[in-house]
């Protein structure tokens, strides 16, 4: 075996070759290094490589170097199909990196392969054909000419999809619209060769479209007030009086994006391009046999669409409503409120009462559907008769009474008691009270009832004479203060005034401070007065007859026949009794200034005149 040489340290990889095994090796590398030498390669350059193997997520390639390239599988435009041996045209980046390896793109060098081509089609507005690959944020992204473009969301169509993805695989028309070499960014628009398309039908429905015509378009737009349809290149409002002849809140109920619809030109401005469709214009007006269909008197079913303060509107068919006013839902009840008694949505049936076709105003009624209970009121609440009741609302001026479900009788302030003078009903009766009363009228035209408390009872004023007499001196009960007297209580449970002019030592703007109620007073009867119900006081003529007997021949004279003339001649006593009194202070009044004083002041409390009376 021939030994072999001892090597440079550059060779020490062939100290296990031989001479010539070396020698030969030598001569090889010699020549690879020469051809490298040759091939001499720029970052920023194109170059061509073949696939080797794909390591994770990096694709190696052989460019023909000592070192390997790398390539990101990423900027694969299908990573799956790639395979050993294929060869890609790349664009290096960096000659080595920190590995020792060559960073190549395939990316790059697609954009700048297409750049040109790129560049041409967007200067000259030209349609180029992509394929749409996947949906990201914001848009799609279309394989153009082998590089990625990118679609923006706003310029896939000319109203939004409903989906993107459903263009997805699909190969669409696109332009071109803004390149950025640097960047390496392509973006494309299909909106604007729709547009271009559109401004062609638009041209051509601009000479035909006329007022009247049937058209088809399809929805394009809604918003709260209407529908734009595209009638093909040109957009016209169906506005969402003219969609239904019936109720809609919202033209969405009726119609949805992207429906295609039949539609009547109603209004066309040539010079503004504006066009008024029409949707409910294709069926016939629902008003036209309305009286056919929903006659006077006949009871129909129908649907509560609205409530308002007024009443319930029902719709019976589509473009047909009826209002059931508040005073037609019930016979009995005070309905504040329809929503009392309907909902919307309900089903209910009613009675048509009245049409009117000209105004398209139809009435109905809920309470037709069941008899008037008033139609027999009198034969079940006679006048005259004893019913019982509960109390169910108290007011300033009376009180209402149910006296069936629905029916209310008002007891007047006036008819609760024959001698009280009452305040306030509440003083006799409570909310929920059950009590007896009687009828004493009925208003069938007006629905009203009236009923008393006190009609129970006889009038005791018929026989007032029995029980009091002008002159007859009381003890009474002070009931309250009033604004010119005194109410007091007497036997009998009777009621008597007594005029502030009657009263000791008190005045108009004193009387309320002087008596609260309850205190007890010695009175005189002065006056009667069975037709209006007064028997009216005085304190000062009883204190008067006190003080002096000398009234006593006035009352043992003719005795009056009414009390207005009883009060003249008892004051005519009354002024005869203060005369004489006046005549004596006079005369006392000389005497003292004639007397010394000392004389009379030595006179006692006795003797000292007293205040008149």
């Amino acid at each position: 075996m021939v030994k072999t040489k001892k090597l440079r340290p550059e060779d020490e990889k062939d100290e296990f070759l031989t001479e010539e095994e070396s020698r030969d090796s030598g001569e090889f590398r010699a020549l690879l290094d020469e051809y490298f030498q040759q091939k001499t390669f720029e970052e920023g350059e194109i170059i061509t490589g073949k696939v080797l193997r794909i390591s994770g997520d990096s694709v190696m390639v052989d460019v023909g170097l000592k070192s390997e390239g790398i390539v990101p599988l990423m900027e694969m435009s299908d990573p799956e199909s790639i395979k050993p041996g294929d060869v890609l045209d790349l664009y290096l980046e960096t000659m080595e990196n920190e590995e020792g390896q060559m960073v190549l793109s395939k990316s790059k060098a697609d954009f700048i392969r297409v750049w040109d081509k790129a560049k041409e089609y967007l200067d000259n507005e030209s349609q180029i054909e992509g394929k749409v690959v996947k949906r990201i944020k914001g848009g799609l992204i279309v394989d153009l000419m082998g590089v990625d473009a990118f679609l923006p969301g706003s310029q896939i169509g000319l109203r939004p999809l409903e989906t993107m993805d459903s263009l997805l695989g699909q190969f669409v028309p696109l332009k071109i619209v803004k390149i950025n070499k640097k960047r390496r960014n392509i973006v494309v628009s299909r909106r604007a060769v729709l547009d271009a398309e559109r401004d062609k039908l638009r041209t051509a429905i601009l000479a035909e479209i006329d007022k009247g015509q049937l058209r088809e378009g399809i929805v394009k737009n809604i918003t709260d007030f209407g529908v734009f349809i595209d009638l093909g290149g040109l957009d016209g409002l169906l506005h969402i009086t003219d969609m239904s002849w019936g109720r809609i809140n919202h033209p969405s109920e009726l119609v949805k994006l992207g429906e295609r619809l039949k539609v009547k030109i109603l209004e066309y401005d040539r010079e503004k391009s504006r066009v008024s469709l029409g949707l409910k214009q294709l069926t016939p007006h629902p008003w036209e046999d309305i009286e056919t269909k929903f006659p006077v008197g006949a009871t129909i079913k129908g649907k509560i669409v609205s409530i308002v303060d007024y009443g319930a509107f029902i719709e019976l068919e589509r473009g047909v409503e009826g209002l059931i006013h508040i005073s037609e839902m019930s016979w009995t009840k005070q309905v504040k409120h329809p929503s009392k008694l309907v909902s919307i949505g309900a089903e209910v049936d009613a009675v048509v009462l009245k049409i009117d076709k000209n105004e398209q105003k139809i009435s109905l009624g809920l309470r037709q559907l069941e008899p008037d209970p008033w139609n027999t009121i009198e034969q079940r609440y006679p006048i005259g008769c004893k019913v019982s009741g509960k109390v169910r609302n108290i007011t300033n001026f009376g009180v209402f009474v149910e006296l069936d479900e629905g029916i209310d009788g008002l007891i007047h302030i006036s008819d609760i008691s024959w001698t009280k003078r009452i305040k306030h009903p509440s003083e006799v009766v409570k909310k929920g009270d059950s009590i007896d009363i009687m009828v004493t009228n009925i208003d069938k035209d007006n629905r009203r009832i009236s009923l008393g408390i006190k009609q129970l009872e006889d009038d005791p004023w018929a026989d007032i004479g029995s029980k009091f007499s002008i002159g007859q001196d009381l003890k009474c009960k002070v009931n309250r203060p009033l604004e010119r007297g005194l109410l007091v209580d007497m036997d009998h449970g009777f009621e008597g005034f007594v005029p502030v002019s009657e009263l000791e030592g008190v005045t108009e703007d004193k009387l309320a401070e002087a008596f609260k109620g309850g205190e007890e007073l010695d009175l005189k009867i002065i006056e009667i007065d069975s037709s209006n119900r007064r028997i009216a006081l005085s304190q000062k003529i009883l204190k008067a007859e006190q003080e002096s007997g000398e009234i006593k021949p006035y009352l043992k004279a003719e005795q009056p026949s009414t009390g207005t003339a009883f009060g003249d001649a008892l004051n005519q006593a009354i002024k005869g009794k203060k005369d004489e009194k006046k005549d004596e202070e006079k005369a006392k009044e000389k005497a003292e200034a004639v007397a010394p004083a000392e004389v009379i002041s030595d006179k006692t409390e006795e003797e000292k005149p007293e205040a008149t009376a």
